[in-house]
C-alpha cells in the first residue's frame, strides 16, 4: 500500500465520521455558506507573478516544515506580499491542518483561498463552501472520471472554482471536462514522492487553453517559474519555500518582486 492509498483509506473513514456527527444541512446554515466566492483564476489570469502560497505544518515527505507560526499571521503575510491566493492544508493527520484553519484564514484576508485536501466525498465540498474557501482541488489520481464529473459540477454550483491535480498523461486525458477551471501538474509523485518540473514541461502542451495551468510541488526559485511561464503555466503553487521560513509572507513578498523585477 502506497503513502497516497493509506491516506485516502483513512480519510474514507475521517469523512465518514465527520458525516455521522455533522450533516450537509448542518453546513448549509453556516454564516459562510451564503458568501459570495472570489475566483482565483480570474486573478491567475491577470497576475505577473502567479503565486498561490501555501500553509502546510508538515507532509508525509517532511515531518515538519514549520509548525510554530499562527495561520492568522502567515495568511495575513501572503496577502500584504500579493500572492494571487492561498492554498489551506485542511487534513490532520499527514498534514497537520484543519478546518478551523481555512475559518482562520478566512477570518483576516480577503484573497481566494483554496481547500487543500484528499477530496473522496462531495460531503467536503460543502464543508470547504461554509468554512469559506474559494476553490476545491481535485486529486485525478484518486477519482474516477465520473467522481471528477460529479464533483467539479457541485462544486461550480456552489460558486467555486476548481484546481484538478494530475501527474501523468493518462490521469489528464481521463480528466478533461469543461466543469474545470484550472488544470495542475504536480511534479511530487504522490507515490513515491520523488519530485521533477519535467512533469510540469512533458504536459504542458496536452492541456487545452481554455484552462489556467499550474504547476504544484518543488518550485523553489525565480529561474523554475520563469521557465515554466514559458511553457503557458500562469499559476505557481509554492508551500515549503515560504514555510521552511520565520516570515512566511516577507519571504513570498520578496519571491514576487523578484520574479517581477
Amino acid at each position: 500500500m502506497t503513502i497516497l492509498d493509506r491516506i485516502v483509506a483513512d480519510k474514507k473513514i475521517e469523512v465518514a465520521q465527520r458525516k455521522s456527527i455533522f450533516p450537509e444541512a448542518y453546513w448549509e446554515t453556516s454564516p459562510l455558506f451564503e458568501r459570495p466566492t472570489k475566483s482565483l483564476t480570474a486573478r491567475l489570469r491577470k497576475s505577473a507573478s502567479g503565486i498561490i502560497a501555501e500553509h502546510k505544518r508538515r507532509s508525509p515527505s517532511k515531518q515538519n516544515i514549520n509548525s510554530s507560526l499562527s495561520v492568522s499571521e502567515v495568511s495575513k503575510g501572503y496577502e500584504s506580499a500579493g500572492v494571487c491566493g492561498m492554498s489551506v492544508l485542511t487534513d490532520g493527520k499527514y498534514f497537520g491542518g484543519s478546518l478551523d484553519d481555512l475559518n482562520l484564514a478566512r477570518a483576516v484576508t480577503k484573497f481566494p483561498l483554496l481547500r487543500k485536501e484528499f477530496i473522496v466525498d462531495e460531503y467536503q465540498l460543502i464543508e470547504a463552501k461554509a468554512h469559506g474557501a474559494d476553490v476545491v482541488l481535485l486529486i485525478a489520481a484518486v477519482l474516477s472520471r465520473e467522481e471528477i464529473r460529479q464533483f467539479s459540477l457541485l462544486a461550480k454550483s456552489l460558486g467555486l472554482d476548481v484546481l484538478l491535480e494530475v501527474h501523468n498523461l493518462e490521469e489528464l486525458q481521463k480528466s478533461i471536462m469543461p466543469s474545470l477551471d484550472m488544470l495542475g501538474v504536480n511534479n511530487r509523485n504522490l507515490k513515491t514522492f520523488e519530485v521533477s518540473l519535467d512533469t510540469s514541461r512533458s504536459l504542458a502542451d496536452k492541456i487545452p487553453t481554455d484552462f489556467v495551468k499550474v504547476s504544484e510541488s518543488g518550485i523553489s526559485d525565480v529561474a523554475a517559474i520563469k521557465d515554466l511561464m514559458t511553457f503557458g503555466y500562469q499559476g505557481f503553487l509554492v508551500g515549503e519555500n515560504f514555510m521552511k521560513t520565520n516570515d512566511p509572507g516577507q519571504a513570498a513578498g520578496d519571491f514576487i518582486k523578484q520574479l517581477e523585477a
